[in-house]
């Protein structure tokens, strides 16, 4: 594909090669040390009704921007679909496994079922549908940036309602990620049970908090 093709080149072309239903697969959460891993996947409509109005790879948008292109995905998309793998989750399969994971089973929840797959970054085995990973999609495939953009706020979200329950850690700032912030409070209250042991800044946390 031309770099200046447009994020919906990818759908249009494959539709062309007889794909119907293009789906795109995006993660959050992977870098976080706390909270879930989420995964979202969208079908858009063909043509001008699938056009999300202001649709960029989420890291791009603000919060409030992220929320309205949120919306419109959700009104306007023919399917969607998220899913979360929780922390001690996390921990068991290793982050990615966990990532490739949450992917597969956010596409395979589709109704209807994708005929192609577009995911970001990594290729997902076990589909059962041809499925090609492309670099950086969130910013090159319309499917797939829907995708993160509805990942990204669910988990969000999902951050804000357990900085409801354990306030301590900050969440709703950091969202979970490894910032100095939530290193400070993760050093002078410990891990919490959504906390990723798998992480090293967690695991040391545990012998700081200990002294």
């Amino acid at each position: 594909m031309r770099r200046d093709a447009g994020i919906y080149a990818y759908e249009a072309s494959l539709r062309r090669a007889g794909f119907e239903l293009i789906a795109g697969a995006d993660e959050a959460g992977r870098g976080a040390c706390a909270g879930p891993l989420v995964a979202g996947a969208v079908i858009l409509r063909p043509g001008r009704a699938g056009e999300i109005p202001g649709l960029a790879d989420s890291k791009l948008l603000t919060p409030a921007a992220r929320e309205r292109v949120y919306a419109e995905i959700l009104d306007r998309a023919l399917a969607w679909s998220v899913v979360s793998v929780e922390a001690d989750e996390c921990d068991s399969l290793g982050m990615h496994q966990a990532d490739l994971a949450a992917l597969r089973r956010a596409l395979l929840r589709l109704r209807p079922q994708a005929s192609f797959a577009l995911t970001d970054g990594f290729s997902v085995d076990g589909l059962g549908m041809p499925n090609l990973a492309i670099w950086k999609g969130d910013r090159v495939a319309a499917c797939v940036a829907a995708a993160s953009v509805v990942a990204k706020v669910t988990r969000d979200r999902i951050m804000v309602d357990w900085h409801a329950a354990l306030p301590d850690y900050a969440f709703d700032i950091h969202k979970g990620y490894c910032t100095p912030l939530h290193q400070q409070r993760l050093d002078e209250h410990g891990p919490s049970g959504i906390h990723r042991m798998c992480f090293d800044n967690v695991r040391r946390a545990i012998k700081v908090n200990s002294l």
